[in-house]
């Protein structure tokens, strides 16, 4: 390996230390010169722009809308956890089934679990064992849900149930169409509370942008489609724990409250 090469994967390693933290606003596409001052759109300019700006949804489609109601109808037909995960190997308005992804992942755990943890998105490792969380990240929240006293009271699924090419974060698109099989489930195994794991998942639930920094720790609450509030957790992601092992005093922390409030 030449040193370039070992540079560049130190760059990559250094980049998603900062995502899995929840730093990703200084993600773009290109880098932006702020020496430059750019003039405001008028009103007029941005109803324009809006009118003719497509909005990329699943399967390539040029509205998100479109596969939502689908999924909501496919998730309501299942009458139990099993049924639902039948419906979701058989769902294809996600984008991401299309793109390599070798299984359906939706979860594993309890069907009448007190606590519902929610990650981001299934991983390469956990593809290739055809098992979610299967990987080190996996593992590690295992042990965090053992050492808590609530492994045999949790259920563990994620914001969308293909794993995307990669491993690049799931779009706020493809969240938004798996969305209804998670509040199904939550309407078939009745939690008590939500552990958001990551600042993708607290995204994709919450449609927050706050840092997970900024949100750690704390509970917020949310109300599911055909379900009354719950209360959520945000915490930080296991993969993040193995990268910065720091954080797992606060992380611990927060596993205390949620056995707390069960």
């Amino acid at each position: 390996m030449n040193a370039q090469t070992s540079d560049i994967g130190a760059y990559e390693s250094l980049l998603a230390f900062w995502r899995d933290a929840g730093v990703d606003a200084c993600y773009l596409d290109e880098p932006v010169d702020h020496t430059v001052i750019q003039a405001l759109p008028t009103p007029a300019a941005v109803q324009k722009l809006a009118a003719v700006q497509p909005v990329r949804g699943p399967l390539g489609t040029t509205n998100t809308a479109a596969g939502v109601p689908a999924a909501r109808q496919l998730a309501t037909q299942a009458d139990t956890l099993d049924a639902l995960i039948a419906s979701v190997a058989a769902f294809d308005g996600c984008a991401l089934k299309m793109m390599g992804a070798r299984n359906a992942l939706f979860g594993r755990g309890a069907a009448d679990a007190d606590l519902l943890v929610i990650g981001d998105a299934p991983t390469g490792d956990d593809d290739n064992a055809g098992q979610a969380f299967s990987g080190p990240a996996g593992r590690l929240l295992d042990r965090i849900l053992v050492a808590a006293g609530v492994a045999d009271r949790t259920y563990l699924t994620q914001t969308v149930f293909w794993h995307p090419p990669g491993n690049r974060p799931p779009t706020p698109e493809e969240q938004a169409v798996c969305l209804p099989f998670i509040e199904r489930a939550i309407q078939l195994i009745q939690p008590k509370a939500v552990l958001l794991i990551g600042a993708v998942a607290v995204r994709g639930i919450l449609s927050s942008n706050e840092s997970l920094l900024r949100l750690q720790g704390q509970w917020k609450e949310w109300t599911p489609e055909g379900h009354s509030a719950l209360p959520v957790m945000t915490t930080f992601h296991p993969g993040f724990l193995l990268q910065q092992p720091l954080a797992k005093g606060a992380v611990w922390r927060d596993m205390l409250a949620v056995t707390a409030k069960l």
